[in-house]
């Protein structure tokens, strides 16, 4: 019966030999960049197991995928990419894009109020950075299906919020610190995109450049 061969044997200290070397993904010959306004319920991927709306419901575009995310009863730009670069520069903290929300609150923000919001507010996770804020007069935006739910004996406001950072529902947990829970939320900018021309469920492509 032959014997089982023998394992190679390395001196102390010599390095193992090399396993096989990564190759990097080469960008796609053509980048793609589309501005999506996302309606509210629905998800920001393109696939979901319980039948929930999903991207695919709107866009048929093979290969790309959210640079950022929205959430799913969040409205407004939502980017789309199929250069992992791009995506991944939009995405990333690091560059600080400003992104800009429209906001519906419960209750009128007092000079207080917006002035936390500008100085940054303590979270659960930490302080958030300074940010722009201010009181808008009611925008016009295509009405919410389902209606926004609301208290008659409350009055609503709407305030503009510009963040650099993307933290989990930052926006909302950031109104609700202050006293001002989140009814609506749409984001309307991201450095220099916009939804301005897009009904919602509506998509264009623009030049993919960041």
């Amino acid at each position: 019966m032959p014997r089982p061969p023998r394992p190679v044997s390395r001196r102390p200290g010599t390095p193992p030999p090399p396993g096989p070397r990564r190759v990097a993904k080469a960008p796609p010959v053509e980048s793609r960049l589309i501005l999506f306004n996302k309606p509210f319920d629905v998800l920001t991927q393109f696939s979901d197991g319980e039948g929930r709306a999903t991207l695919k419901d709107y866009i048929e575009i093979p290969g790309i995928y959210p640079a950022g995310r929205l959430d799913r009863d969040s409205e407004g730009l939502l980017l789309l990419t199929n250069d992992g670069r791009l995506q991944a520069r939009i995405a990333d903290p690091k560059h600080k894009l400003a992104k800009t929300y429209w906001v519906q609150v419960e209750g009128e923000p007092d000079a207080g109020q917006l002035q936390r919001l500008r100085d940054g507010v303590e979270l659960n996770d930490g302080m958030t950075l300074p940010a722009e804020a201010r009181q808008l007069e009611e925008p016009q935006l295509w009405p919410r299906n389902p209606p926004v739910r609301f208290r008659k004996s409350v009055p609503t406001s709407w305030l503009e919020l510009v963040i650099r950072e993307g933290r989990n529902r930052q926006v909302r947990r950031m109104t609700a610190a202050v006293g001002l829970p989140t009814l609506r939320l749409v984001r309307v900018r991201i450095g220099d995109w916009t939804i301005e021309g897009l009904d919602q469920g509506q998509w264009k492509e623009v030049p993919a450049r960041l």
